[in-house]
């Protein structure tokens, strides 16, 4: 990567930590980051991550062995905190030897981070707190991705740009961190280096890549839109608290919202407790994003995206977005 030395150079700690060319991570999306787009970021020199979501371990299984059949380089699985199979989807990722594992969607569950660090694994965690960082980061945590409201999916209610002022300061110089959420051009790469981040991660942008296997029109529909099109969903009773997700407005959004209002019945009448609301809220997330996903859904189907959708103009190969977000964070680098 001799050309973009000095993006490099300010990488290196994140570069060295995931065991890739540059430290750019993928954001793990429900159904579009599995084995195709995963590899073909790994072999672009990115870090792919398998997004696990509702799997079964069974499925994971097959989603690892299906990536390392088509790459060598380090990828990551991205696991959610909630999931009723935690432990074992770390199990199957300790039987893979997977160097990195993402817990996302809470605080994770007491020992799932020492059993990851048991088999080697390295941890890392989303914070949308300095104090939870911070908390996270003594507990065992290895890396800390930063994600402001600007994401797809889940979001947190702070932009990325004043969490990167927040935390950088703070966590760079002792910790590893990555930044993520509405980022869409090297530029914009180049300035979170500076403040100290070692790297970070974009999902929205690889979304329509070649390799993606995200039905047309579900692309289609991220070439259409603008930033203001992409929405955070609204949450409609505060003891269900369901965390904000972005996306393209459409049917799905307001299923979502009638969804919300049952689940919020349900509790009401105690026929389910907390936790199984909130699954219940993500299983639909789950059937909704497929939808959309692999069956090109895009009235009724969930299209999470984040505010950089209104850059994604066309599909392009992963190794091509990867090499002119350095080349845009190089010259961005060589004129200060």
């Amino acid at each position: 990567m001799t050309n973009f030395s000095k993006s490099a150079a300010m990488m290196q700690r994140g570069i060295d930590f995931l065991g890739c060319e540059t430290a750019i991570l993928c954001g793990a999306m429900s159904w579009v980051s599995e084995r195709n787009l995963v590899s073909a970021i790994s072999n672009a020199g990115g870090f792919g991550v398998i997004a696990c979501g509702a799997m079964t371990p069974d499925l994971l299984d097959t989603e690892i062995a299906e990536t390392k059949a088509r790459t060598d380089k380090p990828f990551g699985v991205n696991l959610i905190t909630m999931h009723p199979q935690l432990f074992d989807l770390i199990a199957i990722c300790a039987k893979h030897k997977i160097t990195h594992v993402v817990l996302a969607g809470g605080i994770p569950p007491k020992g799932s981070v020492e059993a990851i660090k048991e088999f080697g694994g390295k941890v890392i965690v989303f914070a949308p707190t300095l104090a939870l960082a911070k908390k996270l980061l003594r507990s065992g945590g290895d890396a800390l991705v930063i994600e402001g409201m600007e994401a797809g999916g889940h979001i947190g209610p702070v932009a990325t740009s004043v969490l990167a002022q927040e935390f950088l300061p703070v966590l760079a110089e002792e910790h590893i961190v990555f930044v993520a959420g509405g980022i869409g051009r090297g530029e914009a790469i180049a300035s979170y280096l500076e403040m100290g981040a070692c790297g970070v991660q974009l999902g929205t942008r690889f979304a329509c890549a070649t390799e993606s296997i995200a039905h047309p029109d579900f692309k289609k529909a991220f070439f259409r839109a603008k930033a203001r099109d992409a929405d955070a969903s609204v949450q409609v009773d505060p003891r269900l608290p369901v965390i904000p997700v972005r996306a393209l407005k459409n049917k799905g959004t307001e299923e979502f919202t009638a969804k919300q209002i049952e689940v919020a019945g349900k509790l009401d009448r105690e026929e389910v407790d907390m936790l199984e609301a909130q699954l219940q809220i993500e299983q639909f997330w789950a059937g909704a994003l497929r939808r959309a996903v692999i069956d090109g859904d895009v009235e009724n189907g969930s299209l999470m995206a984040g505010q950089s959708v209104g850059m994604v103009k066309a599909e392009e190969p992963a190794a091509g977005i990867i090499a002119q977000l350095m080349q845009e964070c190089e010259a961005a680098l060589s004129k200060r």
